[in-house]
């Protein structure tokens, strides 16, 4: 639908859901004034909201710091104020405080209203989140009061984010004499997230009474993932004008001065389950690689699970064109690992190189043998064959300008069953936050859609068992317990801050919950050495867990 509202006593507020690059005020600023134009001019729109810290993208982390940053971000808001005409913007932006405010942090994290091309209001966030992946109380001035702004006779109460997720702001707002709650997000994605959203805005309804309208970030920076998924919620709760999952969008909804919703615009169908994950997983590699200057990817491809996925997933995000796969062989590589790697190079129509690594390896051993003299092989001989192939694929990087990705997942980051220097080397870890359980419904769910009539991933990669082929008939099961059992202890003890004891009385094997916990705390140093990875669990290994170290705590 567009041009005006059906009542043209409704008032029209679109939702702008908008991909930004985090420091970058110029490009977002632009982008903030071609959806102004579009909302506009495709639904007549008098009101646009945006999502949370718009102008600056979310986190800016210590950018906030440099008065530089602050004094871009001040001229690039008088740009979308001159270009607004006589559109009303609610945009995510820092303010600074005013003189007279206290003494402390000098900014804020603010809602901005604009109105015949000028400032006419400001909102500054109250509840500021400090936890897990959230820093605000180290930038930001907590906000001291509610907003409420009418506009064309409807009273618009302004919150942002973690607002909505505590009662008195929203409240307030309500009992100031909001009629209609707008709330601005940067809410990153992780499985599940939408449920919790939906119940906490249902909650916030029953306190007030007002329908929500919820415009949400959408797009990859750097571990997190912005989902979009912007929607409106009646008084009645009900979910209406749902927007795109993962790519950016243009909603709409009419609003009687009651706060009553009277129109509102169409709604996508959002995924679920693995499709969810999967578009999380190539959209944070899309941005990841592209904000960062790159036109392609490298990685080594095994003929193994790992990165028979992230294989599948860059060529998604990126393309067939933009991703070159290496194969390189030793000794221990097996030629059914050869030929699968090979068959799902052509089945998704990507370069593969072979690069064998034996005579390096060779090379390096009889470097080593006068100091190795008498003493068994054991995991550093392995270790060297992961660090050979990492050498390799760093120098192709270089030479090509493509970003090498990882391949390793949770399950072997968690426990330390990857190397540092080796198959750990890379700039960006695609699957860092994905148990291995999951890496394998991933690959089935990826199958069900054919690329041009084959599997995009051949069916025995899924079907043999798991090798890291670095010495004779290796098997994952030689060193790890099940992955079934492993990936649940990994989820209580990092996810849920479960016990030893905890576990145990639900069923796990003492002794094995044992020592992967061990596991788990004696591998915190090859984690902080570890690109940076997608973010899909409710905790990664990143910035959402922060253990020291070197730590004597031992569990039990």
């Amino acid at each position: 639908m567009s041009g005006l509202p059906s009542d043209a006593s409704a008032l029209r507020i679109a939702l702008a859901q908008i991909t930004t690059r985090v420091g970058d005020c110029v490009a977002n600023a632009d982008r903030v004034i071609e959806m102004m134009a579009r909302a506009r001019r495709e639904l007549g729109a008098r009101v646009v909201v945006f999502p949370e810290l718009t102008l600056t993208g979310y986190p800016p982390e210590d950018l906030l710091l440099r008065e530089d940053f602050l004094a871009q971000c001040e001229t690039q808001l008088a740009r979308i104020a001159e270009a607004a005409g006589d559109m009303a913007v609610v945009i995510g932006a820092p303010l600074r405080v005013p003189d007279d405010a206290p003494p402390g942090l000098a900014i804020t994290n603010a809602a901005v209203v604009i109105e015949q091309g000028r400032i006419v209001a400001r909102y500054d966030k109250r509840a500021l989140p400090n936890y897990g992946v959230f820093d605000e109380k180290r930038y930001f001035r907590k906000g001291r009061s509610a907003c409420v702004v009418p506009i064309d006779g409807v009273p618009l109460g302004i919150t942002i984010c973690e607002d909505i997720w505590e009662q008195r702001a929203v409240r307030e707002a309500a009992e100031a004499g909001a009629r209609v709650i707008l709330t601005l997000n940067a809410s990153p994605y992780h499985r599940h997230k939408t449920i919790d959203r939906e119940r906490v805005v249902a909650e916030r309804i029953d306190d007030t009474g007002c329908p929500v309208v919820y415009v949400n970030l959408v797009g990859g920076q750097d571990e997190l993932v912005f989902d979009g998924r912007s929607f409106v919620a009646t008084a009645d709760k009900t979910i209406v004008s749902k927007l795109p999952a993962f790519a950016e969008g243009l909603g709409w909804v009419d609003v009687a001065a009651s706060g009553a919703i009277v129109a509102h615009g169409a709604s996508h169908t959002w995924p679920e389950g693995e499709q969810e994950v999967y578009s999380a997983l190539t959209t944070g590699i899309r941005d990841y690689v592209r904000q960062n200057g790159f036109h392609g990817v490298v990685l080594g491809l095994s003929g193994g699970i790992d990165s028979a996925l992230v294989l599948t997933l860059a060529v998604d995000a990126l393309g067939a064109d933009n991703v070159l796969a290496v194969r390189m062989p030793s000794r221990y590589t097996s030629q059914m690992s050869l030929d699968d790697a090979a068959e799902q190079c052509q089945n998704l129509g990507v370069r593969c190189e072979t690069l064998p690594i034996e005579s390096v390896f060779e090379s390096l051993q009889s470097s080593l043998s006068g100091l190795f003299a008498g003493l068994e092989e054991d995991a550093t001989e392995e270790n060297l064959q992961a660090r050979t192939r990492g050498v390799l694929l760093m120098a192709l990087s270089n030479k090509f300008g493509r970003m090498l990705l990882t391949t390793g997942n949770k399950s072997e980051l968690a426990v330390g069953y990857a190397t540092l220097y080796g198959d750990m080397a890379g700039g960006f870890a695609p699957i860092k936050d994905v148990p291995k359980t999951l890496v394998y419904a991933l690959a089935r769910w990826r199958n069900q859609s054919l690329v041009a009539g084959r599997l995009p991933i051949p069916l025995r990669v899924i079907e043999r068992e798991p090798s890291a082929e670095l010495r004779a008939n290796q098997k994952d099961s030689d060193s790890l317990p099940p992955y079934d059992l492993l990936d649940r202890i990994i989820r209580a003890f990092v996810e849920e801050d479960q016990s030893v004891d905890d576990m145990v009385t639900a069923g796990m094997d003492q002794a094995i919950v044992r020592r992967v916990v061990r596991l788990i705390l004696l591998n915190e140093y090859k984690r902080r050495q570890a690109p940076p990875g997608i973010r899909i669990s409710r905790r990664a290994f990143g910035r959402d867990r922060r253990y020291p170290i070197t730590s004597g705590f031992r569990p039990e």
